[in-house]
């Protein structure tokens, strides 16, 4: 047994904290007419999960915790199985959210606060957006659950069975790594593919450019610069679309790069920082050219979770892996950057990876991994560039320029100031 000193007044801020856990979710309980439980209920739920907490810790019968918690979900059971609502469906998310309430009022005696405040919050966040929430799983199609189940897959069956050891010459090739890389690039990409899915063409150019970017800027250019040849004003759009999803590839390598190896930021910040800004500025001068508001069509792409797709990246990126660290150790500097500009062409993603993996290994210096990085992207916007020119047509070609043009010129001259 554990005596309370002072009378235990030096608790009183926990039970606050708990109390204003329980206000915060009743509150947005009390919205609702079908919830039989509010402010006043929630409140003292979360106050009687600390209590049960208390007594708990204080006298050694942990029962008592349990104990509580069973109280809690018989009355449960009495208020709202004993009464349904007139539609014959009590509901079930106000009984769990008294039963969550509960179990943080709990956390906050154990000392969890900042935990349990968090989680408060996100269960409030959870009950308010139900409208939301259920429009989104209304919109989402198979191949969209599909998605989400194939990354799930990806991330948390095939990812912890990997062995976590190098092999190969140079000890470059870790498979656990490889698919870590997958992975990360699979979800950054899954997340503009089902947000893509979500908004619809309604938002226009903006999103559909920042969206189209996070799953493939290639397959965004590529399409749209096909759409961009049927009339003037599907042109100017296109071009804008276009624009943005090539410099989300920027933000998306800064993120990137802060998981992969933040240590390489302070070098690396400032050249994707000249790139963002020039070509910002550029885009800015194309939006504001922009009169007409017409939707542009919703652009097909593959899921970017799909397992052969998967495979293919990984494939791709450890045989970039191999490449650069092989060229590194035999022709310098300069073999690793004939792979950046090679394997940039197609995918800016293997070559940025697989440079940061070297840096983080030591094989790499700052600069010659941000040279390599800066080229991969430079030789990237190039290759776009080209499609947009063959598919797209030549006034196509020439709107995309000065804006294509001003993301790798920013991008050099930082390099080269570096």
């Amino acid at each position: 047994m554990t005596p309370l000193p002072q009378g235990g007044l030096e608790s009183l801020q926990v039970f606050i904290t708990s109390l204003a856990i329980g206000l915060l979710i009743g509150l947005e309980r009390e919205r609702s007419p079908a919830a039989k439980a509010g402010l006043r209920t929630f409140a003292l739920v979360a106050l009687f999960g600390t209590l049960c907490a208390m007594l708990a810790a204080t006298t050694g019968f942990m029962w008592l915790l349990a104990a509580g918690l069973a109280a809690v979900a018989i009355l449960i059971v009495s208020a709202y199985f004993g009464a349904p609502s007139a539609e014959g469906d009590p509901g079930t998310t106000t009984e769990i959210a008294l039963l969550v309430c509960y179990g943080l009022g709990a956390l906050i005696w154990f000392g969890f606060s900042m935990l349990a405040i968090m989680l408060a919050i996100a269960t409030t966040v959870l009950l308010y957006f139900k409208p939301e929430l259920h429009g989104i799983t209304q919109r989402l199609e198979r191949r969209d659950l599909l998605s989400i189940l194939q990354f799930a897959v990806l991330s948390f069956v095939i990812l912890p069975i990997l062995p976590d050891q190098s092999y190969g010459p140079y000890q470059a090739l870790n498979p656990y790594n490889i698919w870590l890389m997958v992975v990360l690039i699979s979800g950054i990409s899954l997340s503009g593919y089902i947000a893509l899915r979500l908004i619809g063409p309604r938002y226009g150019a903006p999103l559909l450019g920042l969206m189209g970017g996070l799953v493939s800027s290639t397959a965004t250019t590529l399409i749209y610069a096909r759409h961009g040849k049927i009339s003037e004003d599907l042109s100017r759009l296109a071009v804008l679309v276009i624009l943005l999803a090539n410099l989300v590839v920027i933000v998306r390598l800064g993120v990137v790069s802060a998981v992969v190896a933040p240590a390489i930021l302070p070098t690396l910040l400032p050249v994707l920082g000249g790139g963002l800004a020039l070509g910002l500025l550029a885009t800015a001068h194309g939006w504001r050219q922009l009169s007409t508001g017409k939707d542009l069509p919703m652009p097909e792409m593959k899921n970017p979770a799909e397992i052969r797709t998967s495979l293919t990246f990984g494939l791709l990126y450890a045989v970039v892996l191999f490449f650069s660290a092989w060229l590194s150790d035999y022709a310098g500097s300069k073999g690793l950057y004939a792979v950046a500009v090679a394997s940039g062409l197609t995918d800016v993603d293997a070559i940025t990876l697989s440079s940061l993996r070297l840096f983080s290994l030591g094989r790499l210096q700052a600069d010659q991994t941000v040279t390599a990085i800066t080229l991969a992207l430079i030789a990237n916007l190039f290759f776009k560039f080209g499609l947009v020119a063959f598919i797209g047509g030549a006034t196509l070609a020439r709107r995309c320029l000065w804006g294509m043009s001003a993301t790798a010129l920013g991008a050099g001259i930082a390099l080269s100031v570096m």
